[in-house]
């Protein structure tokens, strides 16, 4: 696979594997853990989400600008690696559950995910920057799509096992407790924790019949205010050791960086080399070069506002998806006993993505290799307005399985014997991750390599960047999927995603033609 490709992408790409590896320990279950930890709704757990996600990519921005100007690309990489472990610690540290002071403790996993944000924002696009001045040279030129697909499907191996470490650390540190997992019951719990006897009476139901089914002994539950409390502290506690395995792949991620170190390139030497040379340009050709670097600016923006929806839509994944999966997908079927704990939990289809994405790739590869053979592989810009649409049918697909369902402010009232048969088969969210894992394929390392050739080269770091600030700005709304998916029929939630890709698709396809001269 790495045959005919620069040497160094192999040690980037599995840098990069081991730090995507404990990143998504963390948000295979972020969503999930703040809803149980802190008791809050899925609205108001959205803005934090939307928020923590933008701030990562908003300061991949930062990064970017730092080195540019301090010229140290490969040191601001190995700091990034090492604030992020600093900040999975701090989330990691185990707290009690209910928290004692709700605004302190939050305040604290927020500065966490602050700190983490940072580092990332140091790691991400710098490391991608690197990657891309290996294809600069004109013998690994014509690989370049195919190099940031290797790179890709990397970040994604480290994706695709991470939910199960993290499920497995809960669901085993549950079991120690003799407790079994159930995704429903933190929100129970918190609601009986809050209201006592005034909580309706087909919730204390519910609350019971599921604590009683979670009790690995068989022991009644006689008390639900002490079972409430207990099932709390230890569900997030379980959690919170799942983040100290985030700091283990970071600490991976660290050595493997820091070996392969030598063997990248420096986009600094680079700049220089060419600051130098702009120096005994005549006028004319410093004229020249000044409009290209404003028309490729002026392109790549404008694929960063189209990209912007994708991510919008793409990354509901870790929000209103997981939600979804945990209050309307059967989960049972899909639990794994290990023994020692089990693998069970809506988190589990964060690894479907990285799994298509690793098994495709290669694929998809060779589909576009066919077609550069006869002639015919469409370009970059082409490559990007096709996953949209394809991301458009994903939600159509989703949309057409939850016509029937019932809205979320429906669910308090039903029965336990009435949710379970509503819910439908794990295999809907197979289909939904398979097709937009497509379209991921399609757009997110294509993007990658259109930046990385179109940049102008001393603009490669920020450009970078600002590739990520378009993510941000996707990821600062995410939050109007949690809006929607308490708030409307589940059916006209997934439309508005329909909708927001479909029209991108469109405005993608008016482009191409431009797109494609400035590429040039």
């Amino acid at each position: 696979m790495f045959k005919d490709h620069p040497k160094g992408l192999l040690g980037a790409a599995l840098s990069n594997m081991g730090e995507r590896f404990g990143f998504y320990i963390m948000m295979a279950i972020l969503t999930l853990f703040i809803s149980s930890k802190f008791g809050l709704s899925e609205t108001t757990t959205g803005y934090i989400y939307s928020g923590f996600y933008a701030s990562i990519y908003l300061l991949a921005l930062v990064g970017g600008l730092i080195a540019d100007k301090t010229k140290n690309y490969k040191g601001t990489i190995l700091i990034g690696i090492i604030l992020m472990a600093i900040g999975y610690l701090v989330i990691a540290i185990p707290t009690p559950t209910p928290v004692p002071d709700l605004s302190l403790y939050l305040i604290l996993t927020c500065a966490g995910l602050l700190v983490i944000s940072f580092g990332n924002g140091l790691f991400k696009g710098n490391l991608q920057a690197l990657v891309g001045q290996m294809y600069d040279n004109p013998k690994y030129a014509d690989k370049r799509d195919a190099g940031f697909q290797i790179f890709y499907m990397f970040i994604n191996i480290g994706a695709m096992f991470a939910p199960f470490i993290a499920i497995g650390v809960r669901n085993w540190w549950l079991k120690v407790h003799h407790f079994d997992y159930n995704a429903s019951l933190p929100e129970l719990c918190h609601q009986y924790v809050a209201q006592g006897s005034s909580m309706p009476a087909e919730s204390v139901s519910r609350l019971t019949q599921y604590a009683n089914n979670v009790m690995i002994d068989g022991v009644p539950v006689t008390d639900l205010l002490a079972f409430s409390n207990s099932y709390l502290e230890v569900f997030n506690r379980g959690f919170q050791y799942a983040f100290g395995a985030a700091i283990i792949a970071m600490l991976i991620s660290f050595v493997i960086y820091t070996i392969n170190r030598k063997t990248f390139p420096d986009p600094a030497n680079k700049a220089a080399v060419q600051s130098r040379g702009a120096s005994t340009a005549s006028k004319e050709e410093i004229k020249m070069n000044a409009q290209k670097i404003r028309q490729r600016v002026y392109a790549l923006f404008a694929v960063f506002g189209v990209v912007i929806f994708f991510w919008l839509s793409f990354h509901q994944n870790g929000y209103s998806l997981t939600y979804f999966a945990r209050d309307y997908v059967n989960l049972d079927i899909i639990s794994i006993d290990l023994g020692f704990t089990n693998i069970k939990g809506a988190e589990i289809f964060q690894s479907v993505n990285p799994f298509f994405v690793v098994f495709l790739t290669p694929l998809i590869m060779w589909l576009f290799g066919m077609f550069r053979k006869k002639g015919k592989e469409p370009s970059t810009p082409m490559k990007i307005a096709i996953g949209m649409g394809i991301a458009a049918l994903a939600y159509v697909f989703l949309m057409v399985f939850s016509f029937s369902l019932p809205a979320k402010e429906l669910l308090a009232t039903m029965s336990v014997a009435e949710l379970d048969a509503m819910k439908v088969t794990p295999w809907v969210m197979v289909g939904l991750y398979f097709t937009l894992t497509i379209a991921e394929l399609f757009i997110s390392p294509l993007g990658l390599s259109f930046v990385s050739k179109v940049a102008p080269p001393h603009l490669q770091g920020l450009m970078q960047g600002c590739w990520l600030a378009a993510t941000a700005i996707g990821n600062l709304i995410l939050f109007i999927g949690g809006i929607l998916y308490t708030s409307v029929p589940i059916w006209v939630c997934w439309l508005v995603f329909v909708g927001a890709t479909g029209l991108s698709m469109v405005v993608m396809l008016s482009m191409v033609k431009w797109l494609e001269r400035v590429a040039k």
